[in-house]
């Protein structure tokens, strides 16, 4: 009897259990069936592009003196979203059928936006979504098989240790034509960065928000500043110049986070316990590693700024350029640029500044750092893959926003010796320039996303829609004494602006 009434439960049980399955599945489809039906036809126009007010068609430009205005844009992300700084954005929309897209920062991408936020309308602008050419195998500057086995012995390089798994994350990327992507975000306070396989740089706390670099000080001899590296990826990304790669601040313990866990012997010996109590250490580098310039946190907490990473040069070789109008970096000696009037006339006859648009590139990166106020560009670095038809890499930015209350007029030298200027890159700068759309206002807006905002101080955002006018001005008297207008501002858009 028992074993008969343990068979019936079961039965039921089980004729129960499939009944519940056939109902959940019919609410499934009556949702399915539902749905359609209260969204609506799609009113979408495949015509978009057109209806906003860019231009369709191949937007590769023809003609020696043509640019095409995005290769040059590898990081920063999507411009439409204003999520947190530490989050790295997707992938552009690309077009269907083999046609090339416009880039439209609408729909998940923009959760982050707000209503009456000028930086989401900047790169709203046509401007900010100028159609770039299509992305081929040899626009890639490597391509990483995951499947494939390394070794530390054949790399040849120490930094493959313990980063074998972020082999995914840097598979086809950076492009010369689209953002730095697919690396694992960095910023907030429970992400490490990413060990080996690259290239990361790091600023640490060493002046104050309010503090501004003392007069007497020479440039050479200036703090190297963690928030001035937040802002000026900030600021390369609206001046849509996106050279530098994605950076955030970011609050370290000392002990745990480099202490506890580094396994170089030298950085370690280098740690100790200042009088205050406090936990100090100061590495190992050519000058300015030493007690006297150590790092210390509070007790052992400190602010600190952290870079994306950048391939690892086994993968992808990067040169070093020395810049043309790079400083003395002596006390009483000048550069040849400071003592020659003419000097960009021998510059545009050596190469490789002698043809493609390296100079331009390069005025667009003394643009950059007029606005920063920083004089330390004695160099800039490129990927040896591209040969000339390259990017430049912003990279090392500490010595930006220094000082807010002075301008330095000899960062312009280049664009003020050579006269020229990239349309594009002058058309935004009057944009940046007008209210709906002022510098400072999109700067501070950006700013606020950080983990350690506020960055930057009010008289330091101030100051760049002054030096913004100075730039301008530069450009106008350019114009104003050339026969020409091409022979200053170089056409790289085309008709489509």
């Amino acid at each position: 009897m028992r074993h008969r009434l343990q068979s019936l439960f079961q039965r039921k049980f089980k004729v129960s259990l499939l009944f519940l399955l056939l109902l959940a599945l019919l609410v499934h489809l009556a949702m399915d069936l539902a749905l359609p039906a209260a969204r609506g036809p799609c009113s979408c126009d495949a015509k978009a592009p057109k209806a906003s007010g860019v231009p369709s068609g191949n937007p590769v430009l023809t003609g020696p003196k043509k640019l095409s205005l995005r290769i040059l844009q590898d990081f920063s992300g999507s411009n439409g979203s204003l999520e947190k700084g530490s989050q790295l954005q997707g992938a552009r929309p690309q077009a269907r059928d083999g046609k090339l897209g416009v880039r439209h920062e609408r729909g998940e991408g923009n959760a982050g936006r707000t209503e009456g936020s000028k930086l989401a309308a900047l790169f709203e602008h046509p401007l900010y979504n100028i159609p770039m050419p299509e992305v081929t195998e040899k626009d890639k500057l490597f391509v990483v098989n995951p499947m494939e086995k390394f070794s530390l012995r054949s790399s040849g390089s120490d930094e493959w240790e313990d980063g074998l798994r972020y082999l995914p994350y840097l598979a086809q990327i950076p492009r010369r034509h689209q953002p730095l992507r697919a690396v694992p975000p960095l910023g907030p306070p429970d992400a490490h960065p990413p060990p080996g396989l690259g290239h990361a740089e790091d600023r640490q706390l060493r002046q104050t928000r309010d503090q501004e670099t003392p007069i007497d000080f020479f440039y050479f001899s200036d703090f190297e500043r963690h928030n001035a590296e937040i802002a000026a990826f900030h600021l390369d990304r609206i001046l849509d110049f996106r050279r530098i790669p994605p950076v955030s601040g970011r609050l370290v313990n000392i002990t745990k986070e480099i202490r506890d866990i580094t396994t170089d012997k030298k950085l370690a010996k280098t740690f100790f316990i200042s009088p205050a109590g406090n936990v100090c250490f100061y590495g190992e580098c050519s000058y300015y590693c030493s007690t006297e310039h150590a790092l210390c946190g509070k007790p052992d907490r400190l602010e600190g700024s952290v870079a994306a990473l950048l391939p690892d040069k086994t993968l992808a070789k990067r040169r070093s350029w020395r810049s043309p109008w790079r400083r003395s970096y002596h006390k009483s000696k000048k550069a040849e640029w400071e003592l020659n009037p003419n000097y960009c006339a021998q510059v545009r006859e050596t190469p490789p500044y002698d043809r493609g648009h390296r100079l331009l590139d390069l005025i667009d990166m003394t643009v950059l750092d007029f606005l920063m106020g920083n004089m330390d560009r004695h160099h800039y670095e490129t990927f040896e893959k591209f040969g000339n038809d390259t990017f430049l890499l912003h990279l090392d930015n500490g010595r930006g926003f220094g000082t807010h209350s002075r301008d330095e007029p000899s960062i312009l030298a280049p664009l003020r010796q050579c006269c020229s200027i990239k349309k594009s890159t002058y058309l935004r700068l009057q944009l940046l320039a007008t209210q709906p759309y002022r510098l400072s206002d999109l700067l501070r807006e950006a700013l606020a996303t950080d983990p350690l905002a506020p960055i930057l101080t009010e008289p330091h955002l101030r100051a760049l829609d002054r030096r913004l006018g100075k730039v301008l001005a530069t450009v106008g008297r350019c114009l104003a004494g050339a026969a020409r207008r091409d022979e200053v501002v170089v056409d790289d858009v085309g008709s489509q602006v």
